[in-house]
């Protein structure tokens, strides 16, 4: 979905900022849903970097998986609260991330 905000984009600062919070949604969801395939569970505490650091001992793709998750989450603000906008370059890396982690999440769920 976010990709799809990208590549239809006819608004130059509103179509970032959504791509970029889908793309930290998917994120989320792609992390949660390998968790609780792999690990029978899944973070629900309000820091987010514990869900970090449960996707880390996901094998063998947590790791990886565990670096997109941070780099996303580390934008979340920004993306889904913050007055200043998201670059398109910086939601372009956010789809990129989001797609990689996805893709991860369905090779290793």
């Amino acid at each position: 979905m976010a990709e799809l905000v990208l590549d239809e984009a006819d608004d130059g600062l509103a179509t970032p900022q959504v791509a970029a919070s889908l793309a930290v949604l998917c994120g989320i969801a792609a992390s949660d849903a390998v968790c609780c395939s792999r690990l029978g569970r899944r973070s629900r505490g309000q820091d987010h970097r514990q869900a970090v650091d449960l996707l880390a001992t996901v094998r063998p793709d947590g790791p990886a998986m565990a670096k997109d998750l941070r780099r996303l989450l580390e934008i979340k603000d920004q993306a889904h609260y913050a007055a200043t906008m998201v670059s398109a370059a910086r939601a372009e890396q956010a789809v990129q991330w989001a797609r990689r982690l996805h893709d991860l999440a369905v090779r290793t769920g």
